[in-house]
């Protein structure tokens, strides 16, 4: 997890979320707290629903991006090289084949077309990157005060988006290719049916009224019909979802409930329900309640349970530095990374950990941190950001630009990144490999003809460049 207002761009993935995610006008109200998130273990578990699905669609899901919308709007999406789900779907299913279900309806969208049907939904006006974070953008939508600067602007991003849905036509070929999609990977159809029966009254509501996503789905008695007479005559339908899938599906509806919704947690989740779900969400709620020490406690008594969960030695280490006391953070933030050492995410904490306790051999072994997180994701904005505070408190003044360069490049602020690039270059060694990098950034960010005349007077780019 990540501390408040640490972002994680991908900007990679905006133009491909501009086509496929469809979000309709809707009162302010609607648009409040959403943003996209982070969470290493929320991931995994959304990846691992998905996998099936996606390889029976001939999809490899390794090359899928999971993106996580914090948003109490039922509401999910996929898009060439991208998956998401908001978390009020999450919150709103009842286990593990219900989610599939939706997932495997987006993705029948997806394999049949409709997502990039036209260049309507490019045309939307969104802004050319995403805003992700870790756990603590969980934190920010639960209310803590030094997480707004993460949400720069979330509300009109998402409202920029336009009301274009899909057809009754387009929702019927979808069930049916989902409903294909579930049998071919050995799960039931049954959750999809029910999802959409769970909300049938949708039909009866005017558009204000409406969840979202059935005013861009929509939905009918007929189409659920038909969908149910479909999945019951799969070979599948009767199989039931494991042990361990429900098991996991009730520790992704726990975390949120107590980063979103701690108020509601702590009754929802009753001090006499001993289950490890309950146990987790009362132990998140009370830290985002600023109850750090009853929050320690809890999540102590977990570790001693499960010695081997690094998300759990990550809450320790978040709640330990958020509340000031970096030192004693670090241990568990590094056990987290001693136990899932290829999750970058936990890289970052560790490296924002040590760097925070202003030791240089630790700001050293910080940066190394972050320099192995960004081998993992190298669009990793809140990596870029750490280390340019890194290499600022260390003197290396270039290498602070160059990283506050490549942070504003993954937010999507090409005219910061040209500038810090650009100061970067006075500083940096020429023919090295962050002068070249810096040089990179310029020519990728809009560079003004003076830009281009000094990047050509040093030889760095030709003359025919300048006039182009």
């Amino acid at each position: 997890m990540v501390s408040p207002a640490r972002l994680v761009s991908r900007i990679a993935m905006a133009a491909t979320l501009a086509a496929s995610l469809v979000l309709p006008a809707a009162p302010a109200r609607a648009q409040e707290g959403m943003s996209l998130i982070r969470d290493t273990e929320i991931e995994e578990i959304l990846l691992k629903d998905s996998e099936p699905i996606l390889r029976a669609a001939g999809i490899e899901p390794k090359n899928v991006q999971i993106i996580l919308v914090g948003s109490k709007e039922l509401n999910a999406f996929a898009g060439p090289g991208v998956m998401g789900v908001n978390t009020g779907l999450i919150l709103e299913s009842k286990n593990p084949n219900e989610l599939q279900g939706v997932i495997g309806h987006e993705v029948g969208h997806l394999a049949a077309g409709h997502s990039a049907r036209s260049g309507d939904l490019q045309r939307a006006g969104m802004k050319p990157f995403l805003l992700t974070m870790g756990l603590g953008v969980l934190a920010a939508l639960a209310g803590a005060p030094d997480a707004a600067a993460g949400l720069v602007g979330s509300a009109g991003y998402f409202g920029t988006l336009g009301a274009l849905g899909y057809s009754r036509e387009q929702e019927g070929r979808a069930d049916q290719a989902g409903a294909t999609l579930l049998e071919k990977a050995g799960l039931s159809g049954r959750g999809l049916a029910e999802f959409f029966d769970n909300f049938r009254y949708q039909e009866v509501f005017n558009e204000s009224r409406r969840f979202a996503y059935f005013r861009t789905h929509p939905l009918s008695s007929d189409r659920i019909e038909s969908l149910r007479r479909k999945v019951e005559t799969m070979s599948h339908y009767d199989k039931v979802d494991s042990p361990e899938a429900m098991a996991e599906h009730a520790i992704m509806k726990a975390k949120l409930d107590g980063f979103i919704n701690p108020q509601v947690a702590i009754v929802k989740y009753a001090e006499t329900d001993k289950s490890y779900p309950a146990r987790y969400a009362r132990a998140i709620a009370y830290y985002q309640l600023k109850e750090p020490e009853k929050a320690l406690k809890m999540v102590d008594a977990l570790i001693a349970e499960q010695p081997n969960n690094p998300y759990l030695w990550e809450l320790k280490g978040q709640i330990l530095f958020e509340f000031g006391r970096a030192a004693e953070a670090e241990a568990p933030q590094r056990k987290s990374v001693e136990l899932k050492p290829e999750a970058p995410l936990l890289r970052v904490n560790l490296g924002q950990t040590l760097i925070a306790i202003d030791d240089k051999a630790k700001i050293d072994e910080g940066i190394a941190e972050l320099k192995k997180a960004l081998t993992q994701e190298e669009d990793n904005a809140t990596a870029w950001r750490l280390l340019a505070e890194a290499y600022d408190k260390r003197g290396d003044d270039g290498l602070a630009r160059l990283a506050t360069a490549e942070y504003n490049f993954n937010i999507g602020d090409k005219r910061q990144a040209r500038i810090f690039a650009m100061r970067a270059r006075e500083m940096l060694p020429k023919d090295t490999p962050g002068f070249r990098r810096a040089t990179d950034i310029v020519l990728a960010s809009q560079p003004s003809k003076d830009d281009l005349k000094e990047l050509a007077g040093e030889g760095s780019i030709s003359r025919g460049q300048v006039r182009r």
